[in-house]
């Protein structure tokens, strides 16, 4: 896998720093989780994070932390059921959000055989999975906050380049773009978004209040 698009730096501070919303969060670990170099990268900020936690100032705790914590420790865990085996198409830190497998997500269709599945997260930000067939386009949108868009399987192309397994589109305010999917495998994405999409065209915008995108 050959990537080219990658993570700015300010959000992998912020994830470091665990200040990004959770579906920006999912989708960052989830493109750390593919790419060697972010990884590192990751790992050099939070580095940084653990030196200035240890030049912190101690903090008070409770009389009893320790033999809480201790009591903890020594408590028996009993998996109440079986962990489901791992889709190799689904990166680890999103395997959890969907129930393992691709096959179990339960897609809503958006027209034109493009389908989403809305992750369960917190409300700062929407995490969605989108199944874009092969040669199909997503209507031409700007954006009213930050999106962001990775790659799982296939490829898309906008205005900007074009993407592959593995790359992660950062959009923002001033970004509009039509993302078409390459002919061949369809394409499949995480995405995550902090405000609504704000659409060109009359129809996508009446079906965007029940569609949550």
């Amino acid at each position: 896998m050959t990537i080219r698009h990658h993570i700015s730096d300010s959000l992998l501070m912020a994830h470091a720093a665990g200040t990004l919303p959770e579906a920006f969060g999912l989708v960052v670990a989830t493109h750390i989780s593919l790419c060697d170099d972010c990884r590192a990268r990751a790992g050099a900020f939070d580095a940084v994070g653990g030196a200035l936690m240890d030049e912190a100032p101690a903090a008070a705790m409770s009389e009893g932390s320790l033999a809480a914590v201790m009591a903890r420790l020594d408590r028996r865990i009993e998996i109440q059921r079986p962990i489901p085996r791992r889709d190799p198409r689904v990166p680890a830190p999103l395997s959890d959000y969907i129930g393992g497998s691709l096959d179990t997500v339960r897609w809503r269709p958006l027209g034109g055989g493009v389908r989403q599945a809305i992750l369960p997260t917190g409300r700062e930000a929407v995490a969605r999975l989108l199944w874009i067939p092969g040669g199909q386009s997503v209507p031409d949108h700007g954006h009213r906050g930050m999106e962001l868009t990775l790659v799982l399987q296939g490829a898309f192309r906008d205005e900007t380049d074009r993407f592959g397994p593995g790359d992660l589109e950062i959009a923002d305010e001033e970004m509009e773009h039509t993302p078409v999917a390459e002919p061949g495998p369809d394409c499949i994405c995480l995405a995550a978004t902090d405000a609504p999409l704000r659409f060109n065209s009359l129809l996508p915008r009446l079906v965007q209040p029940f569609v949550r995108i």
